[in-house]
């Protein structure tokens, strides 16, 4: 765990390559795939989970509180995507990113992103509780 706090500023990309399975397919006069938009959120937030990570203790563990992104183009399978999380807002529990994804030169998303650092704990706890409710 760091000492320090993370600095505004500061960022974390991670890439991936598209695979069929994180596609969207539409069917016109000829088949089409792209990468679709939660896949694509979901790197997006790997990038600021990870990010993270370095700050959070044992017991911790960092949540996705929202999300607000805009899918500016498509990417076929096979390209390379890089996902950036770049950290703007930083109080207590609560982190805000700037995200954005480039497929080459290509931005083909840009949004925010936050995330709320939390006690492992207390979400087991909540989590038990939700299933007890639904049993009954």
């Amino acid at each position: 765990m760091q000492d320090q706090p993370p600095r505004i500023g500061a960022l974390h990309s991670i890439s991936f390559e598209v695979e069929s399975s994180q596609t969207i397919t539409f069917s016109c006069a000829a088949e089409i795939s792209v990468l679709s938009t939660p896949s694509l959120i979901w790197f997006l937030e790997q990038a600021a989970l990870q990010f993270l990570l370095p700050w959070l203790d044992e017991k911790s563990i960092s949540v996705g509180t929202h999300v607000d992104v805009e899918h500016l183009a498509p990417t076929p399978v096979g390209a390379t995507v890089n996902c950036t999380a770049q950290l703007i807002f930083h109080d207590g529990p609560v982190y805000r990113f700037k995200v954005e994804a480039y497929a080459g030169d290509e931005k083909i998303a840009k949004g925010l992103h936050s995330r709320r650092i939390i006690q492992a704990s207390q979400l087991a706890r909540r989590l038990q509780a939700l299933e007890t409710k639904s049993r009954k």
